[in-house]
């Protein structure tokens, strides 16, 4: 994504500004099952949540149209994106979520039996998870649609708090330019990234909370990145 960028003359007076928006309500966003890189779709519900989404961006920002929209590349921050209205500009390989390696389409539960411990993401990573996890299987959706489930290693919070650096190194020349941009990804590198924006640890990250189909706003303020709205 090029970092030099035309000034237009009807943005150039506003404030700039980043809205994060998570993807809706997945089958294992419901169950609870990490849900990294397997592309996995909307349920209905995530549809209608979408939508919705949709209107309540329309109406807080009635006077405004993005001019960059950007998704992740996965199946359901696409269809988000769609059901909401917005026009991708560009997919973005950096948006896909946190790959959780051997934790990939398990509960918090799964991972305690397997370790014989409590386990959290944050504090032990995708490192502090037992090895004969590793694999790859297939499991069926309640909609009858079967995935491939592929447990590798994995990424460390460092791993993904780079990429996560990498799209606000990209955007923040564009919100300065006083655009509006909006990145349709997941809960997880969308929450890392915010502590990137604040130049916070990534590991402040678990302090945001960010529900289905809700959005953020990231923005400047006397000279600060700041948050100026959360998980609406």
């Amino acid at each position: 994504m090029a970092k030099s960028v035309c000034i237009d003359s009807k943005v150039a007076s506003r404030s700039g500004l980043i809205v994060l928006l998570r993807h809706g309500q997945t089958a294992w966003s419901l169950s609870g099952q990490h849900t990294g890189r397997t592309d996995i779709p909307l349920t209905v519900e995530g549809e209608r949540q979408s939508v919705a989404a949709g209107k309540r961006l329309r109406t807080v920002f009635a006077d405004r149209t993005p001019e960059y929209v950007f998704s992740s590349p996965l199946k359901r921050a696409r269809q988000t994106a769609l059901f909401a209205g917005l026009h991708t500009t560009q997919l973005l390989g950096d948006l896909m979520e946190w790959d959780y390696g051997p934790a990939e389409g398990r509960t918090r539960a799964d991972i305690r039996n397997a370790n014989g411990k409590e386990w959290n993401l944050w504090r032990q990573g995708t490192e502090g998870i037992n090895r004969g996890l590793l694999g790859e299987w297939e499991t069926t959706l309640p909609s009858g649609e079967r995935v491939i489930v592929r447990n590798g290693e994995g990424e460390t919070l460092r791993q993904v708090a780079r990429r996560a650096q990498g799209v606000v190194d990209a955007v923040e020349p564009l919100v300065a330019d006083g655009q509006m941009v909006v990145l349709v990804a997941h809960a997880h590198i969308l929450r890392i990234l915010t502590t990137c924006w604040l130049g916070l640890d990534p590991s402040a990250a678990r302090l945001f909370r960010m529900d289905t189909a809700h959005f953020s706003t990231l923005s400047q303020y006397k000279g600060d990145n700041v948050i100026q709205v959360w998980n609406q």
